[in-house]
């Protein structure tokens, strides 16, 4: 996980990042409703006309609203422009889970405690449809992507689907919707435009969260008896197609990542998972140490994904996106497709030039993190995560590109960093020894050196210096001399 973010606050129940501006909201159990710059780390504005917490808050995509729900039963919707709510939507009974925008129609569809799911047409400020099935909380209801379906969560054990195409084909417009609205309402509360289309069951206890797939038929639950479950549908039935176990109290939220084929989760248990949603296995677990985890969010342009838990909130990323690279002249050596690779800027050219290694563990951030380049060796060095800390060293005959059997067995050692400090020499960091090991160009050691500071990672500074980074400062570090050239504190860093 790579933090971009963090906030502490009141516990976070709801939250959703605006499509096109670095913001995201949270809504807090205190029943403040937060505007976030998490680029900048800048609370943006505070709404908090809600009286008691708020669940459920949610971002239109191309308007300047926001719609939140809360346990005061009130669907607020607001303009962030002008700071203020627009209008309150009344009708349901009990404390309100859901909110969500529908991504074309004017509409707004809300889960709540009273067992009813609505449908509001924000622009006629009405209520348009009840979906009424569920004989426990409606935890959690959302819009299909793409087509005319709801899909809700309950404690009744149940997920269901809902076919909503009717409805769609009654709201040509607003002007129509106001006109209409008696026939409406006779038509819509006796379930003509919203059907059941499934029923899922499976769980064994009450479900918290369900949601679609982005563009395949697929659902995916989360329940209070501590399972995900993989749902499949077509045009007649729906089936469970797997469960994955491994959390240890109940899942609050559940989602498949928009770009990857995982399935993230988080629950009660203090911990996110991450899932391969081919596989169907556990990839890798992120936890703290006090705190519930309660919501999810996934940016929908881009690879950020948000969490709500007890103390407030984080905005993270699930693995490095920028590749490992280094520039020389007028050429960029990187790591792309599992291969090294470079690229000459004056003639246009990409060039393979190895295979980089596998790593045998299934898990993210296993690229490579960083690539050091010794120019007049053709020497490539390339750090990554891998066994707690590895690099691997590459000489390159010169005209062997895309030669792969021209290519000496690459070198490898454990660091947690490897820079080259000189023509022939290269320094690997011994993070446990807070020392760096100079090696030569066969891989042995020709020297080590004790370092000043307690670093975390290491940078070429010019011959035989090393720019050296710890939590609080970092240092220009001569590793012939062993004495600090130059020092700056964290404001800095």
């Amino acid at each position: 996980m790579l933090t971009k973010f963090e906030t502490k606050s009141n516990r976070v129940k709801g939250l959703c990042f605006h499509p096109r501006r670095p913001w995201i909201l949270a809504s807090l159990h205190s029943g403040v409703i937060q505007m976030w710059d998490y680029r900048v780390g800048t609370l943006i504005d505070r709404f908090d006309e809600h009286e008691g917490p708020v669940r459920g808050v949610h971002f239109h995509a191309t308007q300047p609203l926001f719609v939140s729900g809360g346990d005061d039963y009130k669907i607020k919707v607001w303009n962030y422009k002008t700071h203020r709510c627009l209008f309150t939507l009344h009708g349901h009974l009990d404390y309100i889970r859901t909110v969500q925008f529908h991504h074309e129609s004017p509409w707004i569809v809300s889960a709540s405690d009273d067992q009813t799911i609505r449908i509001w047409n924000w622009q006629s400020r009405t209520c348009v449809a009840v979906l009424t099935g569920h004989n426990h909380y409606v935890m959690s209801a959302s819009f299909h992507p793409k087509e005319d379906m709801v899909v809700s969560a309950s404690l009744d054990q149940t997920v269901r689907v809902w076919d909503i195409g009717a409805l769609r084909k009654k709201s040509v417009s607003p002007a129509d919707d106001l006109l209409r609205l008696t026939q409406m309402n006779t038509d819509l509360f006796g379930g003509v435009d919203s059907v059941v289309k499934y029923v899922l069951e499976g769980h064994d206890r009450g479900v918290n969260w369900a949601s679609f797939h982005p563009t395949l038929p697929l659902i995916i639950s989360g329940a209070d008896d501590r399972q995900v479950k993989l749902w499949r549908m077509n045009d007649t039935k729906a089936w469970e197609v797997d469960t994955l176990r491994g959390h240890m109290n109940n899942v609050s939220c559940v989602m498949f990542h928009a770009k990857q084929d995982i399935i993230v989760s988080n629950s009660e248990d203090k911990s996110i998972r991450i899932w391969d949603a081919t596989k169907r296995t556990s990839i890798q677990t992120f936890r703290r140490e006090h705190d519930r985890f309660w919501i999810l969010a996934a940016h929908p342009e881009m690879n950020l994904l948000a969490a709500g838990h007890d103390s407030g909130m984080i905005v993270f990323k699930l693995e490095r996106e920028r590749p490992a690279f280094c520039v020389s002249g007028d050429t960029v050596f990187y790591v792309k497709d599992r291969f090294l690779r470079f690229f000459e800027y004056s003639t246009q050219k990409e060039v393979q030039v190895a295979p980089i290694r596998r790593p045998g563990s299934v898990s993210l951030n296993q690229s490579p993190r960083t690539l050091s380049y010794s120019p007049t060796e053709n020497a490539v060095l390339i750090c990554s995560d891998i066994d707690g800390g590895t690099y691997e060293l590459y000489i390159v005959p010169k005209d062997s590109a895309g030669r792969v059997d021209y290519l000496q067995e690459a070198k490898k050692g454990a660091g947690g960093w490897a820079v080259f400090v000189a023509r022939n020499r290269f320094a690997v960091l011994e993070k446990s020894s807070n020392q760096v090991l100079v090696k030569n160009l066969k891989n042995e050691i020709v020297k080590k050196s004790p370092l000043p500071i307690a670093t975390d990672a290491i940078y070429y500074a010019g011959t035989g210096s090393l720019l050296c980074k710890a939590e609080d400062r970092v240092a220009i570090f001569d590793l012939q001399q062993r004495l600090v050239l130059g020092e700056l504190p964290d404001a800095c860093c």
